[in-house]
């Protein structure tokens, strides 16, 4: 009987995407087993890499268009579309994402979403009936509000002045709608969190530092957003500074809410649905997963700790690699979990990830093959589940 594994990493973000993360576990794990029946299922809860996993799913065709990156430099951008559903998929750190700036180089008060809205209205003109939107990765924190103004939003302070610029919402007196609807009606927005706009758990306080805002800009920031929320709330009835998923994307998901009429969903549960998740879980003997840390965050709605809690619900015993483990209390999700760090040293690890994984991987499948109870107990009809 071959033992049936499924690889399901997140990105090792910095050193591998999800589908390379599979690609060299799956490698490891057979040079082990050589026997194992191996699949792989790279995944994302809405961040770098989503729109290539989503579009691959659903058999999308890839698109291009000419826009602006956060930083208002011109790019080329690529979003997924499927002709049959009339879906769009698209990834917004494909435009404004953190990748795709050097790094240390602009200060978050010069970012915005504006580019992203170009993709929106290339979806929309191509006739999408829905779009779905993974927003993790964003190099902003302008609560959407570039990506308002590109679709047709206006910004108005207390002389009738249009505001361009996101830091200088404080001075916001009013906001004008478009004089068209330029996006599809159907938005689902894949959120890699659920921090909601404002307060302490907030997109400013929380995520803010990882962008590059200061000590001394968080709180000019936090002003702004929440003049945002205020005049949302006043202008267009809307009070979402609170709802969790709002604060994702530096805001982004605020604004996909307010000025899209997007619908938050967990981009892990989203993903979960289009992949045939529980599906696949039900074939494995076996869950080989990880992402670049696996830490407390990772049992608190990120995608590696989704699974590993899946699998422990359905009794499939779940392995979890990362660069590095680092729980504060014991974690029962996990069968166990191995640390490239603990092969080698953090510097090394990140400089050859692939290397480092595999040999990671391999040791796991080796203590598996030793210890595993699965080679001595009966067959049960998951044994004989069939393709997918």
């Amino acid at each position: 009987m071959s033992l049936k594994v499924l690889i399901a990493p997140d990105k090792f973000k910095g050193t591998l995407t999800a589908r390379a993360a599979a690609e060299v576990m799956a490698a490891g794990w057979l040079s082990a087993f050589p026997d194992a029946s191996v699949r792989m299922l790279p995944m994302s809860d809405g961040g770098d890499g989503f729109g290539e996993l989503l579009g691959s799913l659903l058999k999308a065709t890839v698109q291009t268009i000419k826009t602006v990156d956060a930083a208002s430099r011109p790019c080329v951008a690529q979003w997924w579309w499927e002709p049959k559903t009339k879906t769009a998929v698209i990834e917004s750190a494909e435009v404004v994402g953190m990748a795709g700036l050097p790094a240390g180089r602009f200060h978050p008060f010069e970012l915005d979403t504006f580019g992203l809205g170009a993709v929106v209205k290339a979806a929309t003109e191509m006739g999408a009936k829905k779009a779905i939107i993974g927003i993790g990765g964003s190099a902003t924190n302008d609560g959407g509000f570039g990506l308002a103004r590109s679709v047709g939003w206006k910004f108005i302070d207390s002389n009738n002045q249009p505001l361009e610029q996101w830091i200088r919402l404080e001075a916001l007196a009013g906001i004008k709608p478009p004089h068209r609807i330029c996006w599809p009606k159907d938005l689902s927005i894949a959120v890699d969190v659920q921090n909601p706009l404002l307060g302490r758990k907030g997109a400013t306080r929380v995520y803010g530092p990882q962008k590059g805002l200061r000590a001394e800009d968080i709180d000019h920031s936090e002003r702004c957003l929440t003049r945002l929320a205020q005049v949302v709330k006043k202008d267009c009835g809307l009070g979402l500074a609170r709802v969790a998923g709002s604060g994702a994307a530096g805001g982004l998901g605020f604004g996909l809410a307010a000025f899209l009429g997007a619908k938050l969903e967990p981009g892990f549960e989203l993903f979960a649905k289009r992949a045939g998740l529980e599906e696949r879980l039900s074939w494995a003997d076996i869950v080989v997963t990880g992402e670049g840390s696996i830490d407390d965050s990772t049992l608190m709605g990120k995608g590696v700790g989704q699974i590993a809690a899946r699998c422990r619900e359905l009794q499939v015993p779940c392995i979890g690699l990362a660069g590095s483990v680092t729980f504060s209390r014991r974690s029962h999700a996990f069968a166990k979990t191995y640390a490239l760090t603990d092969l080698t040293t953090d510097v090394r690890a990140k400089a050859r990830a692939a290397f480092w994984l595999e040999r990671a991987a391999k040791r796991a499948g080796q203590e598996w093959l030793r210890d595993a109870e699965w080679l001595t107990r009966p067959a049960t009809p998951r044994d004989s589940a069939g393709a997918f």
